[in-house]
């Protein structure tokens, strides 16, 4: 199995993931704070998305869909347009407003689509290219693409975690 297929594989399951944490849920729910600086479900989805629209974009010299696809104009957020949710305040996180489930993973299942058509194009030597030399030691795109996967699924968790929360205290 080749590195590219691991990684498609590692980003083709997160989309199930992302699907159940929010199918089914009212606004109420989605943009529910289980405390006054805890992140929403609405935000977490927002953010893992928009990390993994810009990196994958930067990363492969390709345009964010948060752009290109009207998806900043159709969530409405009063944020600058790059904003990814790095570093967020708790007023920033409070922001990040859903009415639908729809929204959500309607811009996931688009990001999502162009990061596997960039991972179908991989060759290993891409691997070893550095896409970031802000840090030490520089970042190449084979450290980003798991940096990425991995912080997706941290967030996914969390988000599926804040449904559970939910629910039980509706039950």
């Amino acid at each position: 199995m080749h590195a590219k297929d691991i990684l498609i594989d590692g980003y083709s399951r997160i989309r199930e993931e992302v699907h159940a944490a929010v199918e089914g849920l009212g606004p109420d729910d989605l943009n529910h704070r289980p405390g006054p600086d805890a992140n929403s479900m609405a935000w977490l989805v927002w953010h893992l998305t928009r990390v993994q629209d810009d990196h994958v974009a930067g990363g492969f010299g390709l345009d964010q869909v948060w752009l290109t696809q009207g998806w900043e104009k159709r969530f409405g957020l009063d944020l600058e347009p790059r904003d990814i949710g790095y570093g967020h305040t708790s007023a920033q996180v409070a922001e990040v407003r859903v009415d639908s489930p729809d929204l959500l993973t309607g811009y996931f299942d688009a990001v999502l689509d162009q990061t596997l058509e960039a991972l179908r194009t991989l060759i290993a030597e891409d691997l070893e290219r550095v896409v970031d030399k802000g840090w030490d030691p520089p970042v190449t795109l084979g450290v980003r693409l798991v940096s990425v996967l991995a912080d997706d699924w941290e967030h996914i968790g969390q988000a599926a975690y804040l449904r559970g929360l939910i629910q039980s205290a509706e039950a």
